[in-house]
């Protein structure tokens, strides 16, 4: 039995004659007759009274339409399935992700995915850079966000591309000494306590910034003080309650408060590159279609991508 013969029966049970099911299906007459006689000899049962009025089901018939109909409804929901599928129109992905990230990157591009596809299953993730790439590896995430290239053992099996650059900045509480200044200097970061990304987690932007300001890389050890903080929103809370001076990206001036004061850096200071990672042996088109859109909408990507992809 194939699925030609559930249309035959289908269609005779619609029209209730041969000739007319027969145009309607596109065959000869002859061969409908004898596929439909060939269907009953395997099932064991007449399907369909033959009369002078028309061809009408019997029990048997009516019994094995109701299959019939479901069982080609439900092939033709499993075509439709595999072609969504391989579209990348359904299915998952696995994102973690920065905080900063949320500030300008993914606005634009995950909320035109989730546009686009709206029955892809999401499992979003704020994460260190750190813990990022760990599960990135691991198999736990799809995609990772995060500052700087993943480094360590592993990191040769991503495709890692550049998605973003910003520059620092310092944020102030409205009472802090540089809450009148437009501009701060390097020097005059150097004595204050200071409100950064935790070194284990950030250890790129933590190796950064502890070059920068001429420190050795124990960082939280320096003169002048630290608080730890990853979030971009705890960075600038921290500020605004006085802790100390928030330095980040220049992105944070999105998430800023009335009660704060963002300070651009003197000499302007460039921060380690935003960057997008995938394991590079990924197929998933749901992966696929998420770098397409990311290609649409991050300027300069689609030819880094590709330069990434074609080295390997």
């Amino acid at each position: 039995m194939e699925s030609r013969h559930l249309r035959y029966a289908l269609a005779l049970a619609e029209h209730q004659h041969f000739g007319r099911a027969a145009t309607a299906l596109g065959i000869a007459q002859p061969p409908l007759s004898q596929q439909i006689a060939a269907l009953e000899r395997e099932l064991g049962a007449r399907l369909f009274d033959r009369t002078a009025r028309g061809v009408f089901p019997t029990a048997a018939g009516e019994a094995f339409l109701a299959r019939a109909r479901r069982a080609l409804a439900e092939m033709s929901a499993a075509v439709s399935d595999a072609g969504r599928a391989a579209r990348g129109e359904t299915g998952r992905l696995r994102l973690g992700f920065i905080g900063s990230a949320l500030l300008e990157l993914l606005p634009s591009v995950l909320g035109a995915f989730i546009r686009d596809r709206p029955e892809v299953r999401l499992g979003l993730q704020e994460m260190s850079t750190r813990r990022s790439t760990a599960a990135l590896l691991a198999g736990e995430l799809d995609l990772a966000i995060g500052r700087g290239a993943p480094r360590g053992a592993g990191a040769e099996d991503l495709v890692s591309v550049t998605v973003g650059r910003d520059h620092l900045v310092a944020v102030v509480g409205a009472a802090h000494p540089f809450a009148g200044q437009p501009k701060v200097s390097l020097e005059q970061l150097k004595g204050q306590h200071l409100i950064i990304a935790p070194a284990e987690e950030e250890p790129t932007v933590a190796a950064w910034l502890a070059g920068l300001l001429g420190e050795g890389p124990d960082v939280p050890a320096r003169a002048g003080g630290v608080t730890e903080a990853w979030d971009a929103h705890t960075i600038v809370g921290l500020a605004s309650c006085g802790v100390g001076v928030g330095l980040g990206p220049a992105c944070l001036r999105v998430a800023a408060r009335p009660e704060v004061r963002v300070c651009e850096v003197s000499p302007r200071v460039e921060l380690p590159e935003l960057v997008m990672s995938f394991r590079a042996q990924d197929r998933s088109p749901v992966l696929a279609a998420f770098l397409d859109i990311t290609r649409e909408r991050c300027p300069g990507v689609a030819e880094r991508l590709e330069r990434r992809l074609g080295a390997r």
